[in-house]
């Protein structure tokens, strides 16, 4: 039996808990649910075993821990709750509990305690495992976020594009300027996170060249690291995720407006303040923090006003049908959904079309596709099937990890589609 006081954490979020009707308006669109047809799978089942955690009825057994995992925190279930109920934000607290209860399983706890928050160490290990690629994996195309995800997923025939040969921040200075004649109209943080800076710099690289053509000047400081929601909304250890977010928001103290390309990593630093403020001086610094974080294209579109003609469409895509997925983080967390689709049909060069159910979640989830790679592969099948049936050339996304996922998908279902993050469209 465990007291009420062993979750902490759910207390906070008891009002939530109480919405629930059990109505079931969730298993329509829950991603899990729609795969696995049982209780535990969908909001509704999650809710009652949150319910009987903190009260005391059920400790949280291995059983337990594993259905709060399995949950891709898509936020399909609130937008379909009439109640309102806030789910995602009940499980994150739950594994927050969890967390603290029955540690954080192995090679996991060394990783998110000791590896991602000292980037230095963390590249030089992502360096390492770099130069066992070509042994270990058959050639595709990149790398996800973490290298123990990395090398876990090696046994599951996953496609996993390999590890850049140069990391971003070493290839671009911390500050960079608009070109000579270019006046500066503002000055932004750049958050690259882990992908783009270890698989995807190229596109760090164009962002960056794109930025500086249109009156942006890019800092890039050298102290920001991962942006932890691996390890506290995936993991709960709030502990660690606090020393992250406290280095990240010393990184970019002194700039108005930081810009990121990746979805989940915006909507996770955005939650800093949700989740990991323990004091009033650390909420009102991770609300600030907050209040500085654009996607890149609601950048451009909002704050920046560029007009069509300032994109260009580069040679290879003109020409060619495009579609566009929508992340989670990007459409529900952050409320980003008609920026990149505006910049997208602005385009005179390509032939735009929207894709099914865009916003339905590719399955990707971080940790949530390593640790259940098969139900991953099922939920990425259904997205591969709605990109096959709109004939496009090119699948456009804005955030690094669902591009991952979609290469995997698309590639394990014989089709040929160019998986690319939308900045990489423009010259």
């Amino acid at each position: 039996m465990t007291a009420k006081n062993d979750y902490p954490e759910l207390a906070k979020f008891k009002d939530d808990l109480d919405k629930c009707t059990k109505c079931g308006f969730c298993m329509s669109a829950c991603p899990v649910y729609r795969e696995q047809k049982i209780e535990t799978a969908v909001a509704r089942g999650k809710i009652m075993l949150a319910r009987s955690l903190l009260d005391g009825g059920r400790k949280a057994s291995k059983e337990a821990a594993e259905m709060l995992d399995q949950c891709t925190l898509c936020m399909t279930c609130e937008q379909k709750c009439p109640a309102g109920t806030h789910v995602p934000e009940l499980i994150t607290a739950a594994r927050a509990d969890k967390a603290r209860q029955r540690g954080v399983s192995f090679p996991y706890n060394f990783i998110f305690r000791w590896l991602l928050p000292r980037r230095r160490l963390f590249g030089y290990t992502v360096r390492f495992a770099s130069w066992f690629q070509g042994i270990f994996l058959p050639k595709t195309q990149g790398s996800i976020r973490h290298l123990s995800l990395f090398l876990s997923a090696l046994g599951k025939g996953r496609h996993i594009p390999q590890i850049a040969p140069r990391f971003l921040r070493r290839s671009v200075p911390e500050v960079n300027s608009p070109p000579p004649g270019v006046a500066t109209k503002f000055t932004v943080g750049y958050f690259t996170g882990c992908m783009t800076d270890y698989v995807f710099p190229e596109l760090g690289k164009q962002i960056i060249r794109f930025l500086n053509k249109n009156g942006v000047a890019v800092i890039m400081p050298r102290g920001q690291g991962c942006c932890g929601a691996p390890v506290f909304l995936g993991a709960g250890d709030f502990k660690t995720g606090r020393k992250m977010a406290d280095a990240n928001v010393k990184a970019f103290q002194d700039l108005d407006y930081i810009i990121t390309d990746c979805a989940t990593c915006a909507s996770s630093m955005k939650d800093y303040a949700k989740f990991l403020a323990d004091t009033p001086e650390r909420k009102q610094r991770y609300t600030e923090f907050a209040a500085k974080i654009k996607d890149i294209t609601e950048f451009l579109v909002d704050i920046l006003k560029l007009p069509p003609a300032a994109y260009t469409v580069a040679p290879e895509f003109r020409g060619k049908t495009v579609t566009f997925h929508e992340p989670c983080h990007l459409g529900r967390y952050l409320g980003v959904k008609e920026q990149p689709r505006q910049i997208l049909k602005s385009l005179p060069d390509i032939k735009y079309v929207e894709l099914p159910d865009a916003d339905r979640c590719c399955g990707m989830a971080g940790t949530f596709s390593i640790h259940f790679y098969e139900l991953s592969r099922k939920i990425g099948d259904k997205k591969a099937a709605a990109i096959k049936s709109t004939g496009a050339d090119v699948v456009v996304t804005d955030c690094p990890g669902c591009q991952i996922q979609l290469i995997d998908s698309t590639t394990r279902n014989g089709m040929t589609q160019n998986i690319r993050h939308i900045m990489e469209l423009f010259e």
